[in-house]
């Protein structure tokens, strides 16, 4: 490597997993607490671990047939990547080990959370947090890796002079940005599998627990609370850990796509272009260490307090940031160095407007929540319908703020020249980048949720203090606006790494012309243009990618519908688990009264089992229409069709998922709000509405509305890997 700057990167990957390795032992030094405590946690380690064993069996039959094709479609028909087979199967095996040593840490450290609570805030929450940084560490640090080892490789076994220098490094750019095929979908089994689970069990536990028998959350007497603990971990944690690895090196990797084409013509500038979001990643790294630190509290914190913890970190890593790239970017030399520079804030930016209008969509501390909340006096109706209105309206900042980035970016690293489509998408590329750079603290707070969540749980069924339960539920109530933010942040950056990937798309279709021996392009009148030297707008004329082209047209419709069914199967399956649930409560309710009198142990292994069983067996068909959709549109209606599907299911996709996450954490948050003692507390009528809207809710944000992002994705990501396919086959 030419450009010295390259080597922060192995350096920060390194240092994120020693960090993480840190972290953890610090935790395990902790008190896990009384015996009840520590069989509690056990009880929901197991299952976790239980749950993880059964879905990395399903995904090693799935990976293994899919890697069976691609092998047979590389090497016999020649119709892919020859690199595929490997990188697919390298991007799904580090993306769940990503989610299982997060799993592993969340599990451990919910009972020393709660042991901590018993004596001091403070502790409980740095303890918490930091246990949630492995998770955020073990992803950026396995992900940036993994990047560099492939990129080393790839310079090490790609030819010199293959299809010119500059035609080079485009593919081995789209040849390592395959190795987000397989951490998609993962992610997409990870997050649906995971969210189905949790909310199956959390339906359960509420629906026959608070509302039909009137037990405290949480109560051990619940057969369902158990696998509603083991819940937070499989979706929040391990689905979260494997959507955000997919998306970091997913924005990571259509930058370096998106540069190498933007200098095709000059390989010098071009290395640097493909370096910057690199090293930008890797400082993000080194910085987001450092705000893991800054995360503290004092004893009589009120909730805005704690709130005021975290963001302290995330804002000092994010303010950081804007100095460490530009310092960068200036030590690479890349052009318009300001242009680029300005597109890395404007994502951050971006990723903060977000991440805030998000929080006060959800946080109790604002008037949507507690408008939601004082609709509960009038039953479960007005509270739901409060709680849909205040999703859809919190649509409009979050749209406005990606758009208005997206501009933003592209004007910048255009040098404000619009008819530079190459630059200025790798402007919007290099925004992604920017927004997902603090990733390593930004996921700590989010993987912080589940661990003060479960960490509650166990106080409660330990029968610890009322004193310990209200700096559990201090802690709780964060983390149910933190994770509500979290996922705000990764929709939003959801939205601009798809862009990048559709703009990626372009270039891999670039090599599959060159490879198919067309190596000139008629964009009519008698024009022609060299296929390696052609711009992104060159190829909108050649497919004829506009919106009278009807193909473009069926295309977008059918990305936006793709959307809603999607969401229609992932919510319709967490209802179809949540009844066995709920019959399975009922009738050992029904079996053996002395559950709720408290001198018999309900079955807990027989609801997990449930939960485990319903989300293995309801994953498959969401995630199969996210992979086979870009594969039918483009044998049928082409490469023009295949753009207006990644574009339409973009656009709604987005959108659907701002309002399903909002609504389901506005709900939630409502109802935390009223247990505290506002609108007739625990047991009022506003209390149980608030129950039934959170029910709602619960597939809402934690099943439908993360997994839109990474359905979004692995469709762009699919497209990309089947372009050889569509090129070769399409009917049109």
């Amino acid at each position: 490597m030419n450009e010295p700057v390259f080597w922060i990167a192995p350096i920060a990957a390194v240092l994120a997993l020693i960090y993480a390795r840190t972290f953890f032992k610090a935790m395990l030094s902790h008190d896990a607490g009384t015996a009840r405590m520590r069989e509690i946690g056990e009880h929901v380690r197991q299952g976790s671990m239980a749950y993880l064993r059964q879905q990395y069996k399903i995904m090693l039959l799935v990976f293994t047939l899919l890697a069976i094709v691609f092998g047979v479609l590389a090497y016999q028909f020649e119709l892919q990547n020859p690199w595929l087979p490997f990188t697919f199967v390298f991007g799904g095996f580090f993306s769940a080990l990503a989610g299982y040593f997060g799993m592993q840490t969340a599990t451990l450290a919910s009972t020393r959370t709660a042991a901590a609570a018993r004596t001091s805030l403070p502790d409980a929450l740095r303890i918490a947090f930091r246990s949630g940084a492995v998770m955020g560490l073990v992803v950026v640090g396995l992900g940036l890796g993994n990047i560099v080892v492939w990129f080393l490789l790839a310079n090490l076994l790609v030819p010199e002079g293959t299809a010119g220098e500059g035609v080079r490094m485009v593919l081995i750019t789209t040849t390592i940005l395959t190795f987000g095929v397989g951490a998609s979908l993962q992610a997409m089994f990870a997050r649906v599998g995971g969210g189905i689970f949790t909310k199956a069990a959390d339906v359960g536990a509420d629906l026959v627990g608070k509302v039909e028998s009137g037990i405290p959350e949480d109560d051990p007497r619940n057969p369902a609370v158990i696998a509603d603990n083991v819940g937070d971990n499989v979706g929040d944690v391990a689905g979260m850990g494997a959507d955000l690895f997919e998306s970091y090196c997913g924005s990571i990797l259509a930058a370096c796509a998106l540069g190498a084409a933007a200098y095709v013509t000059d390989p010098t500038l071009q290395m640097k272009a493909v370096v910057a979001p690199i090293a930008i990643a890797a400082i993000g790294i080194l910085l987001s260490i450092i705000g893991v630190f800054l995360v503290r509290t004092k004893e009589d914190a009120t909730q805005k307090d704690l709130l005021a913890s975290l963001s302290r970190g995330i804002n000092a890593s994010a303010l950081m940031i804007i100095a460490g790239a530009a310092v960068l970017l200036l030590l690479l030399g890349i052009p318009n160095v300001w242009g680029i520079w300005a597109a890395v804030v404007t994502g951050l930016v971006t990723g903060i407007i977000v991440g805030r209008s998000t929080e006060y969509a959800t946080s109790a501390s604002y008037r949507p929540t507690r408008h939601i909340a004082s609709q509960g006096e009038g039953g479960p109706a007005t509270l739901i319908i409060a709680g849909v209105g205040v999703g859809m309206l919190s649509t409009a900042l979050p749209v406005l703020a990606v758009g208005t980035g997206i501009i933003l970016a592209y004007w910048f690293a255009s040098g404000f020249d619009l008819t530079q489509m190459n630059l200025g998408l790798y402007g919007v590329a290099i925004a992604a980048v920017g927004m997902l750079s603090t990733l390593g603290i930004t996921l700590a707070s989010d993987a912080y949720g589940p661990i003060a969540d479960n960490a509650g749980g166990n106080a409660e069924m330990s029968g610890l203090g009322a004193e310990v339960r209200a700096r559990t539920d201090a802690l709780d109530s964060l983390g149910n606006t933190t994770a509500a933010t979290g996922k705000g942040f990764a929709i939003g950056s959801a939205a601009l790494t798809a862009l990048a990937l559709i703009a990626s798309y372009i270039e891999v279709i670039r090599i599959e012309l060159v490879k198919s021996g067309q190596t000139m392009l008629t964009l009519g009148h008698g024009m022609t243009v060299e296929t390696a030297q052609a711009t992104l707008t060159d190829f909108m004329i050649f497919f004829n990618v506009t919106l009278l082209n009807p193909a473009v047209l069926v295309g977008l419709l059918l990305g936006a519908m793709v959307a809603f069914v999607f969401s229609g199967m992932t919510v319709q399956a967490v209802g179809r688990a949540a009844i066995l649930m709920v019959e399975e409560v009922r009738r050992q309710f029904r079996e053996d009264p002395g559950i709720l009198q408290g001198t018999s142990q309900p079955n807990y292994e027989r609801c997990v089992a449930i939960s485990t069983m319903g989300a293995q067996r309801e994953m498959i068909l969401p995630a199969l229409l996210a992979v086979t959709t870009p594969v039918v549109v483009g044998l049928v209606l082409g490469v023009a069709g295949v753009i207006g599907l990644l574009m339409g299911g973009l656009a709604s996709g987005f959108v659907l998922a701002v309002f399903l996450s909002n609504a389901g954490g506005a709900w939630d948050n409502a109802k935390k709000y009223i247990e505290s003692g506002y609108h007739g507390g625990k047991s009022s009528r506003a209390h149980r509405a608030s129950v039934i809207g959170d029910t709602v809710g619960d597939p809402f944000k934690d099943t439908s509305g993360p997994s839109l992002n990474i359905l979004v994705k692995l469709m762009s990501i699919m497209a990309i890997v089947v372009a050889g396919v569509t090129v070769s086959y399409s009917l049109i």
